[in-house]
């Protein structure tokens, strides 16, 4: 049990650590050139620690340094011999990804995950990589929806390769990060062009990583063509920004104190990544972007200042640029004046927990008005405010999920009363050093 002390106003500079999506890609994308590459800022937490694991258990040599990582690959062929078992843990990151390396090699893998992981699906990548002439087992379940296909849970079984794969036109149903980057690993090694189509788009980092390593790419409006034939080359050293959504919390923290101000260093900007911005500004947040700079993704110094907050409607099309701020995002609807819709919020359901209804939970913790309306496949959630806080319980549940934890950690942090929560370990995986900084503005006013 964690106590969450009030906080009444902060001002002070910090920095949050490097990005997590970036950090397993850099790794993945590293294994793969035949030179030495210097990461000079990484993520370790326990998600990026399993990608680190799994490209070693590949035969990857990886050197790991007080703040950085040196990865020496072999080239786009692993040199294993026999059945390769990897464990992703909780990360479901590593495991999507890696699938669209691991299709390609001639030998066999067999991934496992942590009981959370093994219940999240894997269809949404296992289905296109069949197609593309993949040979993946999993364990199969029928699904409510009328879709024709059984949805994929891990551990799963990846067969090795006879031949290339085949290339060709895959339009996906969701708009996936993950799921785009396994297909466009997998193209590095098809005999033809791959064309990835989304019906929104999804953050690009894995797009600027083909740039980064020199791999030829083309876009064109929701669509990423790739061809095969190039492999990728080092660029020898790579400086990794600080996690826009491990800033996000303490964004928002520093809007809905009275009299604040925080200064949050070397902050990825990515424009498919920071889609919270875009939604604070429409509510009225004092934000502001200094000192841009360009490394292997955009970063800024982000200035925020105490609001009044106005509630807004986000866009079903607008969820894949924050999906992973929603819950904080709803935090700061508690505060805002009047009733913020957040639609397309289906996704949420298949993370570690099922946000919305966790979200949901929490929120209803301290009063707050919140609805989920819509249908079952199209779900939005509902949040009025500001928040006349009527306090049910103070005790706030994590579900074993770290931006549930974070996002429960904030909210209580505003509350007149000390609230508790009963887990925190589960921060671990994306933010180790969330308590100490947290904890760390208490006396920052």
């Amino acid at each position: 049990m964690y106590s969450i002390k009030p906080i009444t106003s902060v001002k002070k500079e910090i920095l949050i650590p490097p990005d997590k999506s970036i950090s397993h890609r850099v790794v993945i994308f590293s294994s793969l050139c035949e030179e030495k590459t210097l990461i000079k800022s990484f993520l370790f937490s326990e998600d990026t620690l399993r990608t680190l694991d799994c490209v070693k258990r590949l035969g990857v040599e990886v050197d790991v340094r007080t703040n950085s990582v040196v990865v020496r690959g072999k080239g786009m062929y692993f040199s294993k011999k026999g059945k390769v078992i990897l464990d992703a843990g909780e990360s479901g990151t590593t495991m999507r990804i890696l699938c669209g390396l691991l299709c390609a090699q001639k030998f066999m893998s067999e991934f496992r995950g942590a009981p959370s992981l093994n219940k999240r699906p894997m269809g949404r990548v296992v289905y296109p990589l069949l197609e593309m002439g993949a040979k993946i087992l999993g364990r199969k379940r029928s699904t409510k929806a009328n879709t024709g296909q059984e949805e994929i849970y891990p551990p799963l079984r990846i067969l090795p390769s006879k031949h290339a794969l085949c290339g060709g036109n895959f339009k996906l149903p969701v708009a996936s990060a993950q799921v785009k980057s396994a297909l466009m690993l997998a193209s590095l090694y098809a005999d033809k062009k791959t064309v990835i189509q989304e019906p929104y788009q999804s953050r690009d980092h894995t797009e600027r990583m083909f740039k980064l390593f020199g791999i030829s790419l083309e876009k064109e409006g929701k669509k990423v063509i790739c061809r095969p034939g190039k492999k990728p080359v080092s660029p020898g050293e790579i400086f990794i920004p600080a996690d826009f959504s491990s800033a996000a919390f303490f964004i928002v923290l520093g809007l809905i104190l009275k009299n604040s101000e925080l200064i949050i260093r070397n902050v990825n900007i990515n424009p498919t990544r920071c889609g919270l911005l875009r939604v604070l500004a429409r509510m009225n947040a004092d934000i502001k972007l200094e000192n841009k700079r360009e490394s292997c993704e955009p970063y800024a110094d982000i200035v925020v200042k105490s609001s009044i907050l106005r509630a807004t409607e986000v866009r079903a099309e607008e969820i894949p640029s924050l999906v992973d701020e929603i819950p904080i995002l709803c935090v700061a609807a508690v505060f805002a004046k009047g009733r913020t819709v957040i639609r397309g919020v289906n996704e949420l359901r298949v993370k570690e927990t099922n946000r919305i209804d966790s979200i949901s939970a929490n929120l209803k913790k301290v009063g707050a008005k919140v609805l989920v309306e819509g249908t079952p496949r199209s779900p939005a959630l509902s949040i009025k405010g500001p928040g006349v806080f009527n306090l049910k319980d103070f005790h706030f549940e994590s579900f074993g999920d770290h931006r549930t934890a974070m996002s429960a950690i904030v909210l209580g942090s505003n509350m007149e009363s000390v609230f508790y929560i009963d887990d925190i370990k589960c921060i671990n995986k994306s933010f180790p050093q969330f308590i100490p900084l947290f904890e760390s503005l208490q006396h920052a006013g």
